[in-house]
């Protein structure tokens, strides 16, 4: 007998797991291991890799999302994507801290994407799979709480633990328990009944797309180049352990933003929910810029992380509110895609823009980066204002219907 009491906990268990991967790779791995195998010429040659990788997650997620939308109506829990995501996925990451050269870990890194996105796009419609429109805010807080977590932990991993091979072991640990903690629960729920619905872009749906990715894409500038800030603002200590430091205080913070959101976000307008998310964004931004002490850049990394964890709690409410529940996976992917471009312009624009100004190998590099994010996170903030009116309690809209 299938149980009828989702539990939003359990439910994101598995974002805990998957984000634990992505802490450790963007935040501190991936730099770390492009700066050995690429000596000099790290920072022109993350861009290229990041956006790569991110361009292969863009276009797995909508075509697997298809795949598990005509799944889910005839039945599926989408539970045989998230074991088949895992099971590439895990060879991959081994592989990618044990590369030995640029080119095995650009491979790595693509197989990754691969196996890691064929997972996430079915899972990310989990929540409004299950739980009805009234109870969003609260399992939206519930998915930003967990996200920070697991973005903590994975950096954790990768600052602490000096042997690769020991890095991957632990990712991958958690990447396997969260995914069959989440997969027996759900096998156990009962799904909601999808209306007979069309996912089409609508005023609404193309002003959340671009207002996500304009805020997404300052937050992967400040994320991929934070590692450089770093190296250059304190030369003299231990990069990825500093760099690990602050994604933790950012992470742990942004748990804190998250849980501060969750009531507010079923009660008030959401568009005002993300948007302070977003403004407080920017001050840390700003704050970043003007920080020349150890001591500065954690205050800012915790000011970041606080309003990171406000501005995802009204992003994930947001989201799940505008999208159609016939075609979750599909339209989550077409929605996901505002915050995959960004992962793969963001690096695109700043080195760009950095080579434009000769500052590709300058120590200002980095806080350059940090300016062109703030103005970003701006452009998405004022963006979010264009989306109607969302509030939970006083919505009349049948749930999914996208105007």
């Amino acid at each position: 007998m299938r149980s009828r009491s989702p539990e939003p906990l359990r439910l994101g268990v598995f974002w805990f797991g998957i984000q634990v991967v992505w802490g450790a790779l963007l935040g501190v791995s991936m730099q770390a291991r492009i700066a050995e195998l690429a000596g000099a010429h790290a920072l022109g040659a993350y861009g290229p890799i990041a956006a790569a990788g991110a361009a292969v997650a863009a276009v797995t997620q909508i075509a697997v999302g298809i795949i598990s939308d005509r799944r889910r109506a005839r039945g599926s829990r989408r539970v045989e994507f998230y074991l088949t995501g895992v099971a590439v996925a895990c060879p991959a990451l081994l592989w990618f801290y044990a590369a030995p050269s640029l080119a095995h870990l650009v491979a790595a890194l693509i197989l990754l994407q691969i196996g890691m996105n064929v997972a996430i796009g079915p899972y990310q419609a989990v929540i409004p799979d299950f739980l009805p429109n009234n109870k969003l805010g609260v399992a939206a807080s519930w998915m930003a709480g967990i996200q920070s977590a697991g973005n903590a932990c994975g950096a954790l991993a990768a600052a602490l633990l000096s042997n690769p091979l020991a890095v991957a072991c632990c990712i991958v640990a958690a990447l396997l328990g969260s995914c069959a903690y989440t997969a027996a629960h759900v096998r156990a729920l009962e799904l909601l009944d999808a209306q007979a619905e069309v996912p089409r872009a609508g005023r609404a749906f193309a002003d959340l797309f671009i207002s996500r990715a304009l805020v997404y894409l300052g937050f992967y500038t400040l994320l991929g180049y934070l590692f450089f800030y770093v190296r250059a603002l304190l030369p003299a200590g231990s990069t990825k352990m500093l760099t690990g430091t602050i994604i933790l205080a950012v992470t742990a913070c942004g748990a804190l933003g998250a849980l501060a959101a969750s009531r507010p976000a079923d009660k008030y307008d959401r568009r005002a929910i993300a948007a302070a998310g977003g403004a407080a964004f920017v001050l840390a931004l700003c704050a970043f810029l003007v920080a020349h002490s150890f001591v500065a850049v954690l205050l800012s990394a915790m000011l970041a992380g606080a309003a990171w964890g406000v501005f995802l709690s009204g992003d994930w409410a947001l989201g799940c509110r505008w999208l159609p529940r016939s075609a979750l996976a599909t339209a989550m992917g077409v929605w996901n895609l505002a915050l995959l471009l960004p992962q793969i312009l963001a690096p695109l624009i700043a080195t760009a823009m950095l080579d434009q100004l000769h500052a590709l190998q300058s120590a200002n590099g980095a806080r350059i980066a940090f300016a062109i994010a703030a103005v970003e996170v701006s452009c998405g903030v004022a963006w979010i204002w264009r989306l109607p009116a969302t509030i939970a309690s006083v919505e009349t809209a049948p749930s999914g219907n996208i105007p």
